[in-house]
């Protein structure tokens, strides 16, 4: 049977400490609350204070309760005052010295069944209970900020940390009402480990100048449906933690260059450019502390990303191909207002794709999206062809054919010799080069990537691919075309995976390698990135959603460019996708869904 802890010490009483201070005194648990002086301590009460007059403005917390809730607490100063609890949980800055001396106190301070615990994010636990005499009664009990909101606690055992202990500790969590994930002592834990791999690559793009930071972020919230973007997230997680963190997990972690920081993190960290506690950071903020951003002219977009002027106009579109993207991308531009021509091969395709656009059109009508005359006009702006001749005189052609290069740059070679000059032809491409298909014509310059995010009648994202031959007037009309279709457009140089699946699909390969290598099961790894991280899904439910061969070969194809041995595919998914699990279309992937 679980112990049952009366009172709890929390030592650090900054944004994270007093955090989880309320958590305890929230359910019912004594709290003695210690911080090094009277002026930290101050400081201390008043985060806790502040968080709960807000939680009582909001509605979320009676006044009765948040009183209650206070008187739980006790404020000392020294750690002497942690002699009788049951449990102390050590929340400083991550600095592994700091955390040995303070645990080394503790060892002689406290009694001695009480537990140790550091609320570390990214050390080594081990390492921290090293500095006692108790090891075997040391763990990681890592919450996530906000902590009174956020449900996830990862707990962290040693080598050493006894069983009785870990299952005390999960108790404990379960009855403050958050998730619990066990896993054991390993650089990043599961959260951190799979979050700032993902910042770091995002980072190293924006470095490059290969897509501006507000197209890096919009991709991300709108492609994958994340809460932030990568680089706002990074002002709110802090520069020099976000360094701090990657760079302990670079050493501790085998010396993956994907976790050493990247130049650009150091440098704004030198130059006290922290995020939105110091005002500035990937951008700049109405005041430090403030999540309101301000327009700066601090940060250069990258060549290519501005409108430019003479751009075609567009007027008259051709679609080619006959599946899911195709049909969607020709409802998209007919509901537009766009006279569009879609061209399948052979009349038996292009009955089903009009029978696939009306049967969307129809939905729509009874979802509410539009009246019935709406889907009349749109209906009539289609034109149904089996032959690329049709498409003499349209404006823009949009090509979505099975991805397979060869038959792309055939497609392209053949609309170079039929479709007029100034035409802008463009690829849906999610993973071929499109340099490769614009040097299948004489018209590089007009060649671009459009591409579009399936369904394409409900996702708001567009990636536009420009290759270092398409012209500005050819990215400012691939542009236009975007908001005149209400879609948000990121532009991105042509490199493998673009922006969205050069940033997960590298994070869903390290969940695979994580659960390769016994961090903890699937569902807990899911449960640490949708409770911890705010993901709409964890990895291994969206591999499942996407197919493991989609991502086997997207993964294949970052490697195959990039040459970077940790982005080699796990051999797990190797393995599974050989064996036919291949995700939910296969009725089985990471989890079985034959009965689901």
């Amino acid at each position: 049977m679980a112990r049952e802890f009366s009172s709890v010490g929390v030592v650090g009483l900054g944004t994270m400490g007093a955090g989880i201070v309320e958590v305890f005194a929230r359910s019912g648990v004594r709290v003695v609350a210690v911080e090094i002086s009277e002026p930290a301590l101050d400081r201390g009460r008043a985060n806790l204070t502040n968080s709960t007059d807000r939680a009582v403005a909001r509605g979320k917390l009676a006044a009765e309760a948040r009183d209650a809730l206070l008187s739980q607490v006790t404020f000392a100063v020294g750690m002497e005052a942690l002699h009788d609890v049951d449990l102390v949980i050590e929340a400083v800055p991550e600095h592994l010295d700091l955390k040995q001396r303070i645990f080394g106190e503790l060892d002689r301070i406290c009694k001695p069944e009480a537990i140790l615990a550091t609320n570390t994010s990214s050390l080594s636990v081990t390492e921290i209970s090293v500095a006692t005499h108790r090891p075997n009664q040391v763990i990681g009990i890592h919450f996530f900020n906000p902590a009174p909101i956020m449900k996830l606690v990862e707990v962290i055992r040693t080598v050493v940390t006894e069983p009785e202990v870990v299952a005390d500790v999960e108790a404990l969590c379960a009855r403050l009402g958050k998730v619990a994930v066990t896993i054991n002592d390993r650089a990043g834990f599961i959260a951190n480990a799979l979050l700032f791999g993902y910042l770091n690559r995002a980072v190293e793009m924006f470095e490059s100048r290969y897509a501006s930071r507000e197209d890096i972020d919009a991709a991300m919230k709108l492609g994958c449906g994340l809460p932030m973007g990568p680089l706002a997230l990074m002002d709110l997680i802090g520069i020099d933690t976000a360094y701090e963190i990657l760079d302990t997990m670079y050493r501790r972690g085998g010396r993956d260059r994907r976790h050493a920081p990247v130049p650009l993190i150091k440098q704004m960290v030198t130059a006290g450019l922290l995020g939105r506690k110091s005002g500035r950071g990937f951008y700049t903020y109405e005041k430090p502390g403030s999540p309101v951003v301000v327009p700066d002219d601090q940060t250069p977009r990258p060549t290519g990303s501005a409108v430019a002027d003479g751009a075609p106009a567009i007027a008259k579109v051709g679609v080619v191909g006959s599946g899911t993207m195709a049909t969607g991308i020709i409802e998209v531009f007919a509901r537009a207002g766009y006279e569009v021509v879609s061209v399948t091969r052979g009349a038996e395709k292009s009955a089903k794709v009009c029978e696939a656009v009306k049967t969307s059109l129809n939905k729509a009508v009874v979802r509410g999206k539009l009246t019935e005359d709406e889907r009349d006009a749109a209906l009539g702006r289609v034109n149904w062809s089996a032959t690329l001749e049709h498409l003499v005189d349209v404006d823009l052609v949009v090509e979505a054919v099975i991805e397979e290069l060869s038959v792309k740059k055939a497609l392209f070679a053949s609309l170079d010799e039929i479709c007029k000059p100034g035409v802008v032809l463009a690829t849906t491409t999610s993973s071929l080069p499109v340099i490769d298909l614009a040097m299948a014509t004489q018209r590089p310059a007009h060649v671009v990537g459009l591409h579009f995010f399936n369904p394409a009648p409900i996702m708001p994202l567009v990636e536009v691919v420009r290759t270092i031959r398409t012209s500005e007037e050819t990215v400012a009309a691939a542009r236009a075309v975007c908001v005149a279709l209400g879609k948000t457009a990121v532009v991105c140089a042509d490199r493998s995976g673009f922006v969205v699946n050069a940033l997960l699909f590298p994070y869903l390969n390290d969940a695979v390698k994580m659960l390769e290598a016994n961090y903890s099961t699937a569902d807990g790894i899911d449960h640490a990135m949708k409770l911890g991280c705010g993901y709409p899904m964890g990895p291994f439910e969206l591999l499942d959603q996407v197919g493991l061969d989609v991502s086997l070969a997207i993964q294949q194809e970052l490697y195959l460019e990039s040459r970077e041995p940790g982005f080699a595919p796990a051999p797990l998914l190797e393995h599974l996708v050989t064996a036919g699990y291949l995700g939910r279309k296969a009725g089985r992937g990471f989890r079985d869904h034959t009965n689901r």
